[in-house]
Formats: structure tokens, C-alpha cells, sequence
């Protein structure tokens, strides 16, 4: 850096620390430790052109200070940055909001880091402008610890990492002696052990060392690594699991309803072990159904303050990677004690709902239990018994695919949107890697499920959340979703505009209004690519304590109850149901007041990191797989376009890649932002969003997980 800038920077990190005091130069040149003469001629220069381009303000007696001072001295924060090296710092309590930070006010902090915030005063701004607040970073609290995954490399006279994540921005210096052993082109688990200015690299250490960059397992071992995703239970924690017991006492049977009896079954993925849910159907003398939704009881093993339940909520959530799991529960409990194994008692906690002929739920009851299910039914068992009525317990099975279509059909009606989001999943060969690509299938004994796992948490949230009187408002775990933001909608119906799809935005967009648009694409090849832009397009569902309703599904109630063996919120919610069964003390209610929004924001939290881990597997999985179809060529769809290229999808196995305009050969495109389009000056063709083409695949990285294509003419 110039020294000129160097003193500039240094002298606006000085005010930010003072931001409502001036200073005289020779103090500002005392505290920022400038003696040399020629330093104290190229301070004074600083001040000068700081002061004509209105950084900084000259007051009285040639005082300088902010020209803008900040609004409050300090402020603290967790920074995120963006791919663009901007960040934003979402404040800690007592103070709320997120202030903006501009690159050169970023200083040495990096993603996560706690950081002390100065705000800058806002002139001149409207209302709702006065509302984004943007600051300077003055200091940086606390270092993340969050490791750094990268390649390490060996340069003439010393050794650095190159970090995967490229909002980092910087190559991290390895001393000699902290290189773990580390070889030039291996992947790497760094950590940042100082950064004292930007003039310099921050410097660190490596961890671990995971194998040569680029290969799968190496890539793969990164991901879990770099989302901090937990791959092993500490001892302490395995101890306390292996130490319940497997035998229900009988004592614990007597307390509840006794449902052995009763026919129940699971219905779950073929290579599913953590059978969190079983289903009973019965019909009454009077044409109603008395739906039975019956949900491992992880409470009773899972007590709160226990170490299992503090490593529960620092997980959040079991994580699906496209080749493992990681259990949010050990083994002992998620694939044996919680699950509801067939032909073995299990405690349970049971929701009955009496259906009337319209489907209204005429009552219900919501109690502690014991099963003992007759059957382990995958979802393709349960789809050939719908299709040809035949199979165990067939016409139980029938009954309730009706049932599950008319609460389909029901919900649509209401303003539900139904999201058909296609996923995939992978085949694997002996070596681990992938061999096939494949498009998960929603068939309708998914939605049988579905519909009733639905109808099940939201009869439990109406049954805590409804009450108009202060009072007698319950702190609760509510699922929420709120209103799509306007601007994020407009897109969207600009986006679906082009590809010959409208939106109704009159009068603001109702979920019908989606509905509708999502309903005309059903079946059509651009559905895949419109499901996910108004998916985008969407809110983000999260956890909270405050019921807001939930959009997308329409409910005005809604939380999560029937997972718990994954999920930390639903065991939060089976032990609040269980409490709320007495009367609460007092002293309890306000307790739960103040832990609930953390463990909502906790849970919330860990639910991003682990969807962003898990689109993170399935991009190394397919880049691996498609490393062996360099030269192929596939049918794909233009997924999005830019002035540097199209970004196409295949069609058949959802791989996302791009076309370069440099690989564009024999023309010059010109590219239409508002039509969505390339167009080539001399030979007219238009590529718009949506159009089909053939591709090649032409090179596939690895390491930068990315898949290049070219157009077959």
C-alpha cells in the first residue's frame, strides 16, 4: 500500500476509536506513533486531502475529527461478508438491526468474527432510508474460530493457504513449523493465529492435513470441516447415551396410553434407520376417520440440562450430506432406542385427530404413549399397494391416501403452495463414488406422509398457540414464514414473464396467486428451474417463539412435532406439551421467556448451515461424476444468463454448469439484461432464459467445484 493511504487509513481508524472528539495534529501524530519528519509532512497531507474529500472535518484551532460523527460510539456484532468482500454486522443484543460495511472499512476482520462497530451519522436521507444504518469496523472483538479449508501452497521463501471460501479474500501465511506436514496441492484445515494490518496476509497454522485437493474424499472431508459440522460425538456424550437402558419400565407403561395393540406402521425411505414417525387409521360409525400420528418420544431419554441435550441444541439438527449422515442424537438413541423399529415397543407421543366426511378436525387428543409397530414400510412398498391394492394392510393404506388427497385438496383450496422442488440422489460405485444421478421421485405415498405429518403440527401449535388473552399466552416453539419481500416477487414475475408465464402481482401476490403460477409449469421442462427461482424468491422459514403464521402453507399456526430424533426444536416442543399438561408455575413462564428465542435462534442457525452443507455434497458429488463425462453431451435448459455467459441445467440430473461467452465462438453477443438474453451481432441467434439447448461438457474443476459446457449446434 501507498504510505500516503497507509496514514490515511490509519488516521480514520483513530477517529472511529474517538468518533465525537477532535484532535490537534501533533496529538493525532502522537498517538499513531509518527516521529520521522518526512512521516509528520505526509500526515499533514492525510489530514488535508481527508479533509477536502469531507471524510474528516477541521473545527476550531485546526482540530480535526469525523466530518460525519458516528450515532453511538460502539456497537457489537458477528460480521458476515459477502462474495462481493462487502460485509454486514447483525448486532448482539441489547442493540438489534445490521449495519453495512464497506470493503475499505472492513479492515483486518473476516467472516464470523465478533467485531466493535462505529456508525456513521446519516444527512439528508428519507425515513426509510434513515434506516440503513453503515458503519466502520473499529476493532475485532473475538477471532472466529471457524477453520479455514483451502489448498496449501509453497512459494519461493514461504508456504500459504489458498481458502475454498472466497469470501475470505485473503491467502493465509504458514509459517515453517506450522505446516502439519502439509504437501504443495493438499487440502488443508487452517486456522488464523494473528492479523495485525491489511498491508500484510494474516497469519496461521494448519490443523490437518485431508488428502490431495480435488480428490472426493479430501473435498468431501473439507465441507464438514469448513460448516464445522460435528462427525463425532465426544466421549462424554457417548458414555451418557450407552448408559440408558433398552427395557421400558413398566412402571413408565402404566403412565401412558397403551396403544401396542393398535395397528400402526412406519412409512420411510428405503435406506432410512431413524424412524421418527408411525401412522393409524380408523374409521368410526359415523364416517368420520380418527387419524393416529404417533412420534418418537426422544424425551424421555433426551432430559433437559443433560449433556445429550446440550449437544443436541449445539447441533440443531442431523445433517445429510449426499453420502452420509450426521446425526443430530448417537446411534443408540436415533437408530435404536427413538426409533419406532417394528415388532418392539416404543414410547411415543401421540396426536388423534377425529376427521369429520368434510375433513374438519371435529377434535383431538394429544398424549404420552407406547406403540408397537406392526410393519417397516418404505414409500415404494406403500405406492404399489395404493396402485394395485394388494400388499399388507391394503385397505387401511387406501383409506388413507383418500384421506391424504382430500387434505391435499383441502389445503390447496386455502392458499397452501405446493413446491415441487426436485432433488436428487446418487448411486455409488464400490470405490464410494458417484455412478448415477437420479431424480428423487415424489410419489403419493410421499404426500400420504406429508399430509398427515402437516395436519399434526398444526394441530398441536393451535392447540398451545390459541389464546387471545395475554395472559394465557403459552412461550412455544412456533415454525413461522413470513410474507415474500416485494422487490424478490417483482423479479420473480419478471423472470416467468419471459418464459411465457405470468404472475399476478395486482394488489400484492397471494399465496393462490403462486399457486396458480406454479400449477400452469407442472410437467413442463422449465418447471424445475421456475420451482427454484420462486423458491428463492421466498422468505426464509425460521424458528421463533412468536407466532406470525406461516405463508407458504397457509396456517395460521404451525410448528414442528414430528421429528425429533433430527430436529432439536420438535424434542423442545414434545417436552413443552408435557409441561403444559399442569399448570405452569410462574416462575417457569418467565424462564422459558427468556431461553426460548435463543434456542429459536440457535436451531434456526444450525438448520442454514446444515442446508448450505448439504447443497455443498451434492455440487462435489456431481462435479465428481460428471469428471467422467468430459466430451459427453446432454439436453439442458437455460437457466440463467450474463454478460460473461448462460448458465444451463441438465435437464435429466439437475447439474448446474456454464457456457462462456469466450467459448461462444464466431460471433460477438450482445447481452439484454431486461430480456434475459445473449444475442450474436452478426448471425442474430438469441439465447434467452428458458430456451433449450444441447451441450458439451468441455472441463470440469474440481477444485473450484465448477462445470464448463459448450453449445452443439
Amino acid at each position: 500500500m501507498d504510505p500516503l493511504e497507509e496514514i490515511k487509513e490509519k488516521i480514520i481508524r483513530f477517529f472511529a476509536k474517538y468518533p465525537a472528539e477532535q484532535f490537534k495534529p501533533r496529538v493525532i501524530a502522537h498517538r499513531l506513533a509518527i516521529k520521522e519528519q518526512s512521516e509528520l509532512r505526509k500526515l499533514q497531507q492525510a489530514l488535508n486531502e481527508l479533509y477536502q474529500a469531507k471524510i474528516i472535518m477541521r473545527g476550531n484551532r485546526k482540530r480535526y475529527g469525523y466530518a460525519s460523527p458516528p450515532i453511538s460510539n460502539r456497537l457489537v456484532g458477528i460480521l458476515k461478508t459477502t462474495r462481493q468482500k462487502t460485509g454486514i454486522v447483525e448486532l448482539l443484543a441489547p442493540n438489534e438491526g445490521k449495519v453495512s460495511i464497506e470493503q475499505r472499512f472492513m479492515h483486518t476482520a473476516l467472516d464470523g468474527d465478533t467485531v466493535s462497530v462505529a456508525l456513521f451519522a446519516q444527512q439528508g436521507r428519507s425515513k426509510k432510508e434513515d434506516q440503513d444504518l453503515e458503519g466502520e469496523i473499529v476493532d475485532v472483538v473475538e477471532r472466529t474460530s471457524k477453520p479455514i479449508v483451502g489448498i496449501f501452497q509453497k512459494g519461493k521463501n514461504f508456504n500459504y493457504v489458498v481458502p475454498d471460501n472466497s469470501k475470505i479474500g485473503r491467502d493465509i501465511y504458514i509459517p515453517h513449523g506450522k505446516t502439519h506436514g502439509a504437501r504443495p496441492g493438499n487440502k488443508v484445515v487452517a486456522q488464523i493465529e494473528s492479523w495485525e494490518t491489511r498491508n500484510l496476509n494474516p497469519e496461521g497454522v494448519v490443523l490437518e492435513v485431508l488428502g490431495k485437493s480435488g480428490e472426493l474424499r479430501a473435498e468431501m472431508s473439507g465441507i464438514a470441516r469448513e460448516f464445522r459440522l460435528p462427525v463425532k460425538f465426544p466421549p462424554e456424550i457417548l458414555t451418557e447415551s450407552e448408559n440408558l437402558h433398552e427395557t421400558i419400565p413398566k412402571s413408565e407403561i402404566a403412565r401412558r396410553l397403551d396403544l401396542r395393540k393398535s395397528i400402526c406402521f412406519t412409512i420411510d425411505p428405503e435406506d432410512a434407520k431413524d424412524f421418527d414417525d408411525a401412522v393409524s387409521l380408523e374409521k368410526l360409525p359415523d364416517g368420520s376417520l380418527k387419524l393416529g400420528v404417533h412420534i418418537a418420544d426422544v424425551s424421555y431419554y433426551v432430559t433437559e440440562g443433560s449433556l445429550l441435550d446440550q449437544e443436541a441444541l449445539k447441533r440443531g439438527t442431523s445433517v445429510y450430506l449426499a453420502d452420509e449422515v450426521i446425526p443430530m442424537l448417537p446411534e443408540k438413541l436415533s437408530n435404536n432406542l427413538c426409533s419406532l423399529r417394528p415388532n418392539v415397543d416404543r414410547l411415543t407421543y401421540s396426536v388423534f385427530m377425529i376427521i369429520s366426511p368434510k375433513y374438519i378436525i371435529k377434535e383431538y387428543e394429544i398424549e404420552k404413549s407406547v406403540i408397537h409397530s406392526k410393519r417397516r414400510f418404505t414409500y415404494e412398498e406403500v405406492q404399489k399397494v395404493i396402485e394395485t391394492g394388494i400388499g399388507d394392510f391394503a385397505p387401511i393404506i387406501s383409506e388413507m391416501h383418500g384421506l391424504s388427497q382430500a387434505l391435499l385438496k383441502k389445503r390447496m383450496k386455502e392458499g397452501s403452495i405446493d413446491f415441487e422442488s426436485v432433488e436428487t440422489k446418487f448411486r455409488f460405485d464400490e470405490d464410494g463414488k458417484p455412478s448415477e444421478i437420479l431424480k428423487k421421485e415424489r410419489l403419493d405415498a410421499h404426500r400420504l406422509v406429508e399430509e398427515f405429518m402437516l395436519l399434526a403440527n398444526q394441530t398441536v401449535a393451535k392447540h398451545i398457540g390459541q389464546s387471545k388473552k395475554e395472559e394465557n399466552i403459552r412461550p412455544f416453539v412456533y415454525r413461522v414464514h413470513d410474507m415474500p419481500p416485494p422487490d424478490k416477487l417483482a423479479d420473480l414475475a419478471s423472470f416467468v414473464e419471459h418464459l411465457g408465464y405470468s404472475l399476478n402481482m395486482a394488489g400484492g401476490v397471494t399465496s393462490k396467486a403462486l399457486q396458480k403460477l406454479l400449477k400452469d409449469v407442472k410437467g413442463k421442462e422449465e418447471e424445475n428451474v421456475i420451482n427454484e427461482v420462486a423458491i428463492r424468491s421466498m422468505a426464509k422459514a425460521l424458528y421463533t417463539d412468536k407466532n406470525m403464521g406461516h405463508f407458504g402453507l397457509g396456517f395460521k399456526f404451525y410448528t414442528h412435532f414430528t421429528s425429533p430424533i433430527r430436529r432439536y426444536p420438535d424434542l423442545i416442543v414434545h417436552r413443552l406439551l408435557h409441561e403444559y399438561q399442569t399448570k405452569m408455575p410462574h416462575k417457569r413462564r418467565e424462564e422459558l421467556i427468556a431461553l426460548l428465542p435463543e434456542i429459536c435462534a440457535q436451531s434456526s442457525e444450525m438448520e442454514r448451515i446444515a442446508m448450505e452443507a448439504e447443497r455443498a455434497s451434492v455440487k462435489v458429488m456431481q462435479v465428481e461424476y460428471m469428471k467422467r463425462h468430459v466430451g459427453d453431451t446432454f439436453h439442458a435448459i437455460i437457466s440463467g444468463v450474463t454478460n460473461f455467459g448462460l448458465f444451463v441445467e441438465i435437464t435429466d440430473l439437475l447439474v448446474e454448469g456454464l457456457i462462456h461467452v469466450r467459448d461462444m465462438e464466431g460471433d460477438f453477443y450482445v447481452y439484454d439484461e431486461k430480456q434475459y438474453s445473449l444475442t450474436g451481432r452478426r448471425s442474430k441467434k438469441r439465447y434467452r432464459l428458458g430456451d433449450k439447448v444441447e451441450i458439451q461438457v468441455v472441463r470440469v474443476d474440481t477444485e473450484e467445484r465448477e462445470i464448463d459446457f459448450s453449445l452443439v449446434e
